[in-house]
């Protein structure tokens, strides 16, 4: 029987599942019910104590058991709060948040309770984790790529996942990423950008020029054809390399082709000029002849500097340099008549040896290559113009001076005109130029003349040659002015004189005789002879001729030895070679007055 204070009956008993036990079958009534069931079959005491004592023992097996099971169930409760504790606080530090309250901070918690506590944070704390390693992921493969790119390194496509080991997950650190990827965004983005001008530029090039441009940028890269769309656009730099060295070549290509096309048009002009081409055949070629007023960077126009376009013009010039050779003749005769016009607007002697009679015989002849004849009459034009630049201020001072002896021989012949002041029809319009002739020639500095030699001895000196005006050397022109100027003025000077000394006589033989009419008039008060009527009623001064033996003489100017001669001063070396005698009235005249005044009043009765 089951003593009472053995430790079975403690154990069921002080058990705190005596409660349930009681409730559902009785220890004791286990207990007895075994006791009957062995004094049934016999059992001695003996047996039935050491049945008794291996039923506590079995009792004890199974209560040990339970607490080595509790025991074990325990120690993993606390590894594994331990493990997630250890686990929170990892990722805790990866990902920065420091801040975060762990529930297992609190004091006299059970296992169980910490467990349920510290589960949901790690949760959350690996979904955080998760995400930030995807962030990571996604931004470190973005900056992998464009570091490629960048590079021209194709990046891997098997990128290694970011571990939480060896990666600090941080917001900071995730910052830094952004910012890097950012900064290599901005770097691609200014890179396409260049890529694309770099492009443009190529194209516009490759159509000036009429080159293939796919093949060109596909020489650079294959990833610049705008059709290939299964490789992003290069943009490393080898790119820019190849990119701004095809540029340049092209560059320099389209210099040399606008050089070549400039020639060719160049000659084109000139054969047009020569041949006296029709516009039509001119404006075939406007698209090339254009290239000739615009600067290297304003060529733009697709083919304009093509093979084709050159290759064509080059044609043409072949073509009409062929024609010209059959018409040498005509256009040497042309190019003569053109370098004559020059020569006589700018009064320049030419060439004597392509004369135009010269120039035919020797064509005909044969003796001279027409071609070499042309080339020569060229250059003379060339000569021809430069010397007209350098002659140009000393021409304008020319022009300027024969305008203002114009004026001066206008105004002296209109002085002489006895009806001047009559109140005929037009005589108030040359009365007005004549006011206008005075203002004019009184602005005329006294020492023109003089300097007109001086620069013109100034422009000898420089040229080391002499200044020719219609064959005649300016500066003998000038002098002979000075002379011919000179004599005038010593002549009006001795017809005052004399005219004084007729008024003298004149007042004589009044104070003797009385006043009589004179028989005629004087010689000075003869109307000359060197005037026509204007149309208007008016009496206009016409020019006079050179007096050798009487009259006043004519001003010499190189104007009117062009006009008097045949172009080139013959008359003017004889004029200059031999002085003039310019007196209006000799002194053999004046004798002959005198006895012809005096004698007609001796001859004639005194009035009363």
């Amino acid at each position: 029987m089951l003593a009472i204070g053995s430790p079975l009956a403690t154990s069921v008993l002080g058990s705190p599942l005596a409660t349930s036990v009681r409730t559902s079958t009785s220890w004791n009534a286990l207990l007895r019910e075994l006791q009957q069931i062995w004094s049934d079959i016999g059992e001695s005491e003996a047996d039935k104590d050491r049945m008794l004592l291996e039923l506590e023992r079995e009792c004890l097996e199974v209560y040990r058991r339970k607490v080595e099971e509790a025991a074990n169930a325990k120690a993993r409760l606390h590894q594994s709060v331990a493990a997630k504790e250890a686990e929170v606080a990892t990722l805790m530090a990866a990902l920065g948040d420091l801040n975060v309250h762990s529930p297992t901070e609190k004091k006299m918690a059970s296992l169980k309770e910490k467990l349920a506590s510290v589960s949901p944070l790690l949760e959350d704390l690996r979904m955080k984790r998760e995400e930030r390693i995807k962030q990571f992921a996604d931004i470190k493969t973005q900056i992998e790529k464009i570091s490629g790119e960048i590079s021209g390194y194709n990046y891997p496509n098997d990128i290694n996942s970011l571990t939480l080991e060896d990666q600090d997950l941080s917001l900071r650190r995730l910052t830094e990423f952004q910012t890097h990827l950012q900064t290599l965004q901005k770097d691609k983005s200014d890179r396409l950008r260049k890529v694309l001008e770099y492009v443009n530029e190529v194209h516009l090039l490759c159509g000036v020029l009429g080159l293939d441009f796919s093949q060109t940028v596909s020489d650079v890269h294959p990833s610049l054809q705008k059709a290939n769309q299964e490789q992003s656009t290069n943009i490393s730099n080898g790119t820019f390399e190849g990119l701004e060295q095809t540029i340049n070549k092209l560059k320099t290509e389209r210099r040399i082709r606008i050089q070549k096309l400039r020639d060719i048009v160049a000659a084109l002009f000139e054969l047009w000029n020569l041949m006296d081409s029709p516009q039509a055949e001119k404006n075939v070629f406007s698209r090339a002849t254009s290239v000739l007023k615009l600067s290297e960077a304003e060529v733009t126009e697709p083919g304009v500097l093509s093979t084709e376009m050159i290759a064509q013009a080059s044609a043409e010039v072949e073509k009409l340099t062929k024609l010209k050779a059959s018409r040498m003749k005509e256009l040497v005769m042309k190019r003569r008549s053109e370098l004559e016009e020059i020569c006589r607007m700018t009064h320049i002697e030419p060439d004597a040896s392509t004369a135009a009679e010269k120039s035919n015989a020797l064509i005909d002849s044969g003796l001279v290559d027409p071609s070499e004849l042309l080339a020569n009459i060229e250059a003379q034009i060339t000569k021809a113009k430069d010397e007209v630049l350098s002659r140009k201020e000393i021409m304008d001072r020319i022009d300027r001076w024969l305008s203002a002896c114009e004026e001066e021989n206008w105004l002296e012949d209109y002085n002489q005109d006895q009806n001047r002041y009559n109140a005929g029809r037009g005589a108030h319009i040359n009365l007005k130029r004549a006011e206008k002739a005075r203002i004019t020639i009184s602005k005329i500095p006294a020492a023109m003349v003089d300097n007109l030699i001086n620069r013109t001895l100034a422009w000898e000196e420089e040229k080391k040659m002499l200044f020719l005006y219609d064959g005649v050397r300016l500066v003998s022109i000038l002098e002979d002015y000075k002379l011919t100027r000179k004599q005038r003025e010593e002549e009006k000077k001795r017809f005052r004189d004399q005219k004084k000394i007729q008024d003298l006589l004149l007042t004589e033989r009044e104070a003797m005789y009385g006043s009589k009419p004179s028989p005629r008039k004087s010689n000075s008060f003869r109307k000359p002879n060197g005037y026509r009527a204007n149309g208007n009623g008016s009496m206009t001064p016409t020019p006079r001729r050179n007096s050798v033996g009487g009259g006043t003489p004519e001003l010499l100017t190189p104007r009117s030895y062009s006009g008097r001669q045949n172009g080139y001063f013959k008359e003017m070396r004889r004029l200059s070679t031999a002085p003039l005698n310019f007196v209006a009235i000799s002194k053999e005249d004046t004798v002959s007055t005198y006895t012809s005044v005096c004698g007609s009043e001796l001859g004639s009765p005194p009035h009363s």
